[in-house]
């Protein structure tokens, strides 16, 4: 597999990949990502902190749970524990992982690990300048009638709470 680069940004790259002739597979364009990670903060056994998050791509505020990139080397789960303290001000020690999602396998190679906060102590978000975060807290159920009824339609928070429900039986 042969790969060569198309764009570079902040936080991914654009490289085209011809794979070997022998896979019958056509070459196309993928987004290589350095992964990411969603994280599912649990204010108490029935309580979880989402956030609304203004998001330029949609041109939407959008009801999530909170999320971040990977830096370069980083471990996933000190994503985690850095991303919730950034986003709304809740911090832990540790986080339980749940798994791993892959974001949009046809062009994306990013792979998005889902985990679990709780021992949450309450501090100071500290959002990026380009940042608009508020928090929510919401009951579990409260959350999944939200899916339900389409005021939830953010992919990743769809699945990490489906495999949060799976997992734990909440």
């Amino acid at each position: 597999m042969q790969e060569s680069l198309r764009y570079q940004g902040d936080r991914f790259r654009v490289v085209h990949v011809v794979p070997d002739p022998s896979t019958g597979l056509p070459s196309r364009d993928v987004i290589r990502h350095p992964g990411a990670v969603v994280i599912l903060p649990m204010i108490d056994d029935r309580t979880l902190c989402l956030i609304r998050n203004r998001r330029l791509s949609v041109g939407a505020e959008l009801i999530e749970l909170p999320a971040g990139t990977r830096n370069l080397d980083e471990a996933p789960e000190t994503t985690a524990i850095r991303e919730l303290e950034e986003e709304t001000g809740w911090s832990t020690d540790s986080v339980e992982s749940l798994g791993v999602l892959l974001m949009s396998p046809g062009i994306l190679d990013e792979r998005m690990h889902v985990f679990v906060a709780r021992n949450l102590t309450q501090r100071e978000q500290k959002l990026e300048p380009d940042e608009r975060i508020t928090t929510l807290a919401v009951g579990i159920d409260e959350a999944f009638d939200w899916v339900r009824d389409g005021k939830i339609v953010d992919a990743k928070t769809v699945a990490a709470l489906l495999l949060f429900r799976l997992k734990t039986g909440h």
